[in-house]
């Protein structure tokens, strides 16, 4: 029933609205929290005037801005207005079953938004310590007198974060609520991490985009759920907190052995067909990170297995040649790490035109997730006419990485060289 009535609320706001997207610029360095305040001290008159008229629109206006973050751009709105929430997905074209996750600026604002008589479970709390702010998502009970069920999609969760990003971080400062914000950019499009991103994108569907530089993590938070009788954590989605990092602050901060939580990720340890059908979180459901072109993942890692066997590199992109018959040569796209020997196999190949974006050191997995959205959407810019992109082991950031990756991709092919 209430699926039903959330679709009929999205189908009124589909229609698209055109607005003169003004880009404004931020200083992050001119931002600062100081300790046991909840107010920023901005020292940067065109930044401060910047986030007052960002703040004007959400709050007044009830219209969505851009903003940035340290994962990816924002696409906010208030998150305890449901009429200003339904912009967002009128404006992403996101399906309506697809929740939100809601953005605040103080531990004030945090406790303002969950139920009462909620107590913060130990993990919760140790979780917060370490990593808020910053990239890591919590799923809390929904207080439903406050929290608008769009934003949950029905769900008796909500999902919640503090970004660590000064100009996000001031920003819902000083508009004074919590701000709910995906990625911004059409849905099921590679999320961007710079503010031309967004402009490609979107330019004329948002009236405001705060350019806050590029964001240094580059890949959504983490999102946990802890809120199982059995104490452990379930990451939903991998991201810019790792699984490692997460099992090590439990390790250092439960002193009962006994009593340390599993961290168990899904889709790797454990399923839930119930929560994929009807997700608490954002990128469970549906196909995400696709640019305009098919990828294909290139898996040259021993542990990958294809029943179909194995091919040499030059005789797969030969074989991509003879079925897209084109007469002049094909442009493709190629994002590796720095050190693969993927660069070195391109000049095998007579008849394509490459177009190379080096992901960063197979040492750096971090640096290789901070490209990893840049690199999709600068190639797309490019005019390339498919993209192929080299798996990483899936540890540390390389989880979160392959797992964007993978639903980016149209094809998976187990290359040799």
């Amino acid at each position: 029933m209430f699926l039903s009535r959330l679709r009929q609320i999205y189908a009124r706001f589909m229609a698209p609205v055109e607005f003169p997207t003004q880009i404004l610029k931020c200083d992050p360095s001119s931002i600062t929290f100081p300790p046991a305040s909840d107010d920023p001290q901005i020292t940067s008159p065109e930044t401060l005037q910047a986030l007052k008229i960002a703040s004007h629109h959400l709050v007044d206006l009830s219209q969505t801005v851009v903003f940035p973050t340290e994962t990816v751009y924002g696409l906010g709105a208030t998150a305890l207005d449901s009429n200003a929430a339904s912009k967002i997905f009128s404006t992403k074209g996101r399906p309506p079953d697809n929740p939100l996750i809601v953005h605040v600026s103080s531990f004030t604002m945090l406790r303002s938004l969950l139920p009462p008589d909620y107590i913060i479970p130990k993990t919760y709390q140790v979780l917060i310590n370490h990593f808020w702010p910053g990239p890591l998502t919590l799923l809390f009970p929904r207080n439903p007198d406050i929290i608008p069920r769009i934003i949950t999609a029905g769900q008796e969760t909500v999902a919640i974060r503090m970004p660590s990003h000064p100009v996000a971080r001031a920003l819902i400062a000083l508009a004074n609520t919590p701000l709910a914000a995906p990625s911004a950019n059409t849905s099921g499009k590679p999320s961007p991490t710079r503010a031309d991103h967004v402009f490609r994108d979107l330019n004329g569907k948002v009236s405001i985009i705060l350019d806050g530089g590029a964001c240094n993590v580059g890949l959504e938070s983490t999102v946990v759920d802890g809120l199982h009788p059995d104490g452990n954590i379930r990451v939903l989605r991998p991201g810019g907190i790792t699984v490692e990092d997460i099992e090590r602050v439990m390790q250092e901060e439960i002193h009962d052995v006994g009593n340390i939580p599993k961290v168990l990720v899904h889709k790797r340890d454990y399923a839930d067909e119930q929560l994929e059908s009807a997700p608490t979180t954002p990128g469970m459901k549906y196909r995400h990170y696709s640019p305009s072109v098919p990828v294909i993942l290139l898996c040259t890692l021993p542990s990958f297995s294809a029943s179909g066997g194995s091919i040499q590199f030059r005789n797969y992109i030969e074989s991509v040649k003879l079925e897209q018959q084109h007469g002049t040569a094909l442009k493709i796209g190629v994002l590796a790490p720095t050190d693969s020997r993927l660069w070195d196999a391109l000049s095998s190949v007579d008849g394509i035109e490459w177009y190379r974006y080096p992901l960063g050191s197979l040492e750096e997995p971090a640096a290789i997730a901070r490209h990893l959205f840049d690199g999709l959407l600068s190639l797309e810019a490019k005019g390339v006419q498919m993209m192929l992109i080299e798996e990483v082991e899936e540890e540390r950031e390389g989880l979160a990485i392959m797992n964007r990756v993978r639903k980016a991709a149209s094809k998976t092919v187990k290359i040799i060289y």
